[in-house]
């Protein structure tokens, strides 16, 4: 659901306090890292939009797509609400998926039930995860609580139940309504335990109150060691129990940069932020897309146009406390807004980014030094309203990184002497020297330099026959 609003808010009582894992009742045989389950470290999470991501609509076509995007590294899947749809004022033929009629049921426009467990056991044979988005906020307009416990929804005047914001294809619920609370949680936990999935992606959790997350969140890790990522950019949801939430600050920031109207290294007061008001171990979810800013927003491709997408892309992929997003049919790519509640399939065939994402998301998988709490550090490498280049490092693990966000070309200098030697260049797959080096790196250029001995140098590349940053 669309984010109506940038809310960061400092409480400062709970950046103070951290992100502490006795916020959360952890089981003994779970392994966590700094609060999170050890698997997202380096992981990422693809969002999969049912819907329009196959002719057919069904999570029976997805399924056949599972060995492409294991083979491209994705690691954790977000799928879009899987619960019915009202139909009461539905917004155009199919509704919106988060209007959802019945918490306890699945869309009959994807399949059975049957077909999501069977789905989501294959997922995890193949070694990777699951997370469903769930819409805590709200329900659809005739959501089968209304005429079973019609007090669970905040009345309008009329006394009616109140629709939320101006979606007018749903209806609020109160969160004053400590049964209904219970029946949310209980809800939840019919999926936890029926399908065994590994997360929540939550709706809007920005506008659900922070005592509900905090027992929430902590029933729901007694029983599995789940991923919690929350919609909204308040201090209070990590601290509530979520892993991870939105870098809405850093995202309109990364926008005004790829639009000329900021600078390169305008992006750092949003880490500012980042560092000032949250929890220690806060994980952002990095993005250059996802269903919201796609349909309404031209993201990527009137956002990120053209070359510009690839800087960002790599920025999303590196960045400190991160874990990067990738939305159905960025690999294609998919270079227009698919709609929201009529029938849009993507038409898939020559997924041209495919390989750019692999190579991303293999070295996170490989490269401690891109887990989310990996040490950070901004060097200088060319012009500073252009050029952004940093550091990650953890035991004994480095990665550089050079980005040009500006669509000019820009010179490059490495004189961190630190940083010199042979890396491997990523994208160039071959090691480089970076002893003393000057070189022009192209407009909306990127080079990402792994120190690791791993890697044999090219004849080629030793001849100098290949440029930096293609």
């Amino acid at each position: 659901m669309k984010k109506i609003s940038l809310l960061f808010i400092a409480y400062s009582c709970f950046v103070i306090s951290g992100f502490s894992q006795s916020a959360v009742t952890t089981p003994k045989q779970a392994v966590r890292i700094d609060g999170h389950p050890a698997w997202i470290m380096q992981g990422n999470i693809y969002e999969v939009n049912v819907r329009q991501y196959t002719p057919e609509g069904t999570l029976n076509a997805f399924a056949k797509q599972l060995d492409r995007l294991k083979a491209m590294g994705v690691q954790t899947l977000w799928f879009m609400p899987l619960n019915p749809i009202s139909k009461k004022d539905r917004k155009g033929t199919l509704g919106s998926y988060y209007a959802v009629s019945d918490y306890t049921a699945l869309n009959p426009e994807f399949g059975t039930l049957a077909d999501w467990i069977r789905l989501v056991k294959t997922i995890h044979q193949k070694g990777m995860k699951v997370i469903i988005d769930w819409v805590p906020n709200h329900t659809g307009a005739d959501n089968r609580w209304l005429t079973e416990h019609p007090d669970f929804f905040v009345k309008d005047s009329t006394g009616q139940a109140a629709m939320a914001q101006d979606w007018s294809d749903t209806r609020q619920l109160d969160y004053s309504n400590r049964v209904m609370q219970d029946s949310m949680i209980a809800a939840m936990e019919f999926w936890l335990k029926k399908s065994d999935i590994d997360g929540f992606r939550c709706d809007v959790a920005w506008n659900v109150p922070p005592e509900f997350w905090s027992r929430c969140i902590g029933k729901l890790k007694k029983e599995k060691n789940i991923f919690m990522l929350a919609e909204g950019d308040k201090t209070y949801l990590p601290v509530s129990g979520f892993d991870a939430v939105y870098p809405w600050n850093m995202f309109g920031m990364m926008k005004k940069v790829a639009a000329g109207e900021r600078p390169a290294f305008a992006m750092d007061s949003a880490l500012h932020d980042i560092d000032s008001l949250y929890p220690a171990h806060t994980i952002q979810m990095y993005f250059t897309s996802n269903h919201d800013e796609n349909s309404w927003n031209k993201a990527d491709f009137g956002v990120f146009p053209g070359a510009s997408h690839a800087p960002f892309a790599v920025f999303t992929q590196t960045m400190v406390k991160g874990v990067p997003l990738i939305y159905s049919g960025q690999e294609e790519p998919v270079l227009r807004a698919l709609e929201f509640f009529e029938k849009d399939p993507i038409h898939f065939g020559h997924y041209a980014r495919a390989g750019f994402y692999k190579t991303l998301l293999s070295l996170r998988r490989r490269d401690i030094a891109l887990s989310p709490d990996a040490a950070f550090k901004k060097i200088a490498a060319g012009d500073e309203k252009s050029i952004y280049a940093f550091v990650r490092e953890k035991a004994g693990k480095k990665i550089l990184v050079i980005l040009n966000f500006s669509n000019e070309e820009q010179d490059i200098t490495i004189r961190d002497k630190s940083l010199w030697g042979n890396p491997y260049n990523l994208f160039m797959h071959a090691k480089e020297s970076l002893t003393g080096r000057s070189w022009k790196m192209e407009p909306w250029g990127y080079a990402v330099y792994e120190y690791s001995k791993a890697f044999p140098v090219t004849k080629q590349k030793a001849a100098g026959k290949l440029p930096a940053g293609k």
